[in-house]
């Protein structure tokens, strides 16, 4: 008696279609990773841009005094954000805006001059924009009364990016620095006393 099974035909077939389900997984993982490397590098209009800060080393300032502190931003490649003064009033500038703690205060930013550019969605108009790396600097100013130790320094980066064919939705970036507040040299110091006569001699 025969045992049950396979016919040399009926191998061959099923053969052929592992083989053609093989193929079709191959193809199938190959056009996902096609897809996936497309979708990371996006498509002009489709990205997500990006700014990123670097690292800021600790600043020492005296109370009573001022400190500037400078931020270096990185543009995301193939992308540029405005200004912070742009060229048209619809436009959103990019600026820092500040949470410091009590008896810290923020003087000012300075924001470096943008760089007029022309781009495929407004090739009539000249946009003023960083592109790449830009720095802005931040005056601080510990109060005369504050007490002398470390303090963080938290803000936000707001700003609206665009390439080369759309421009995106605003975004914010958190930000943050430390400073070493101490306590500095006296306004008030009292005069050296007046040297002996013929002391020199």
């Amino acid at each position: 008696m025969r045992a049950e099974g396979y016919g040399s035909g009926e191998r061959t077939d099923k053969v052929k279609v592992w083989r053609s389900m093989v193929q079709g997984c191959a193809v199938a993982l190959l056009v996902c990773g096609t897809m996936t490397a497309q979708e990371s590098l996006g498509a002009p209009g489709r990205r997500r841009p990006s700014v990123t800060v670097a690292a800021i080393p600790l600043t020492t300032i005296a109370r009573g005094e001022s400190g500037w502190v400078s931020m270096h931003f990185e543009v995301g490649a193939g992308f540029h954000v405005n200004s912070h003064t742009p060229t048209e009033k619809y436009l959103i500038p990019t600026s820092l805006a500040w949470d410091p703690p009590t008896d810290i205060v923020i003087q000012g930013v300075t924001y470096p001059k943008g760089e007029l550019r022309s781009f495929a969605f407004a090739p009539n108009t000249s946009l003023s924009v960083y592109a790449g790396a830009f720095t802005t600097t931040v005056q601080v100013h510990p109060l005369s009364n504050v007490v002398p130790t470390r303090y963080m320094v938290h803000g936000r980066l707001k700003y609206q990016a665009c390439d080369n064919a759309a421009c995106y939705p605003p975004r914010t970036l958190p930000v943050a620095f430390e400073i070493k507040v101490v306590r500095g040299v006296s306004r008030h110091r009292r005069p050296n006393p007046p040297q002996s006569p013929g002391v020199h001699n």
